[in-house]
């Protein structure tokens, strides 16, 4: 059902359309927190270390992917905010077009340089098989990924966050399903894990597109809807390019740290791969609300409701606040029995690596989380620039100091603090340029356009 959120109380509203995403987000991270989790108890240590090695390349397919996403969420959701239904058909329609190009070009360069990447980040000798194996069949299912990120973007920019979680959640339950079918019944071993994501992905793939393309095929547009618009090819670009660099050399910073981490040892690898899922949920699940900002933001922008922008900054702070309360207290607190659910060997070097990443980065998610809220302002309204700065600031600290307090005597401790040093110092740049207001001047002359 689509939802017009320029209208009721901000914090009503908000809390209606982001609950649901959350959920989406959960339920997306249990397709990897299965995998792992499968791995690492029906196989072993030296699996869970492939799947999670692996899965550091697989953030740069899906950067690519989330990039597009909002590149078309806030497009569309600006033009149903406004009311013009054809040119909204229009810009789905290009934006799918140009999401499926970038993912042929992505799918060539995965299977041409995958092994290379891989070497890159020093995979041990010992586990490269099997994270090879698992990287590959993760490309073939890319075109998957990718029409169905668009196809929730587009989801949230109509307002109706339910129908993509109600697939999801089919799909990833599923997901585990057949991951202990093809591991614990059949024996497949990583291979078995990578299909079984394989074929959930193209079951929600498919439900979402249909989906989609019948509901845009209800709207009524007096006219008849072209199938590409360069302009809208260029809007699309305005926010999904910055989206996809953002989250790209994010995936690159990681790899450089997951390389750093690779040093140390395949107990250290299981133990981070472990918590590191722990954390992307953590992470993702913040970002579900900054992207429902987002979409909440360009709709009401559309409507040139601005007021009601600021409105919406306030309830997602007290939204992603209120979230994370419960999970920092479960993660200082029972950490160690949710590493104990990947791990093979629950009192070993894993887990107590698993449990240093938790009690160095959980108090900072109230930090990371105010970040996120205002970067949904940002990219709403269109001001990818700053969004850019913020980000690459968090980046580029967290990965240098991660290489250089990790030569130090902290070891692996200082590559966990580089991330609350890169999260505090970005947080203050976001909120910053929020309260200056930039995004409303944006959003005007965007309008006047």
């Amino acid at each position: 059902m689509n939802k017009d959120l320029t209208k009721g109380k901000p914090s009503s509203v908000l809390f209606r359309f982001c609950l649901p995403l959350l959920g989406s987000v959960l339920f997306q991270q249990l397709y990897n927190i299965a995998d792992s989790l499968v791995a690492g108890k029906f196989i072993g240590d030296d699996a869970l270390a492939a799947v999670g090695n692996s899965y550091e390349i697989t953030l740069i397919f899906i950067a690519f992917a989330f990039g597009c996403n909002i590149g078309c969420s806030v497009m569309a959701a600006n033009l149903f905010g406004a009311g013009r239904r054809g040119e909204l058909k229009t810009a789905v329609a290009t934006a799918m077009t140009a999401t499926a190009a970038v993912c042929l070009v992505l799918m060539a360069f995965g299977f041409a340089g995958g092994g290379a990447l891989l070497r890159l980040i020093r995979t041990p000798e010992s586990i490269f098989a099997d994270s090879k194996r698992y990287l590959y069949i993760y490309i073939l299912g890319l075109p998957f990924m990718f029409l169905y990120q668009v196809s929730t973007g587009v989801f949230s920019a109509l307002g109706d966050s339910r129908t993509p979680f109600l697939f999801l959640a089919g799909s990833s339950l599923s997901n585990i399903a057949l991951d202990m079918l093809f591991v614990a019944v059949f024996g497949m071993g990583v291979e078995g894990v990578a299909w079984a994501t394989f074929l959930c992905q193209g079951v929600s793939c498919g439900l979402a597109l249909a989906v989609v393309l019948r509901r845009l095929n209800g709207f009524v547009a007096g006219q008849k809807t072209a199938l590409f618009s360069r302009i809208y090819l260029r809007r699309f670009a305005t926010v999904a390019v910055p989206s996809i660099l953002q989250q790209s050399f994010i995936s690159v910073g990681n790899i450089v740290i997951q390389g750093v981490i690779n040093g140390f040892g395949t107990a250290v690898i299981a133990g981070y791969s472990a918590a590191v899922k722990l954390n992307n949920m953590v992470i993702t699940s913040l970002t579900a609300v900054g992207n429902g900002i987002s979409s909440y933001t360009a709709q009401n922008i559309g409507a040139e409701a601005f007021d009601r922008v600021k409105g919406g900054f306030r309830a997602a702070l007290r939204l992603v606040w209120g979230l994370c309360l419960p999970i920092v207290l479960l993660y200082l607190f029972g950490g160690r029995w949710l590493l104990g659910l990947f791990l093979k060997d629950p009192s070993g070097a894993a887990m107590d690596t698993g449990m240093a990443f938790l009690r160095t980065l959980a108090p900072f998610y109230f930090v990371v989380a105010a970040k996120l809220a205002a970067d949904g302002i940002l990219r709403g309204a269109g001001m990818m620039g700053r969004f850019m700065i913020a980000t690459f600031v968090d980046l580029i600290l967290r990965v240098v100091l991660a290489v250089v307090l990790s030569r130090t005597p902290l070891e692996t401790t200082g590559i966990w603090m580089a991330w609350p040093i890169g999260w505090t110092v970005a947080t203050l740049l976001s909120i910053s340029f929020y309260a200056g207001e930039g995004w409303r001047r944006r959003a005007e002359q965007t309008l006047s356009d």
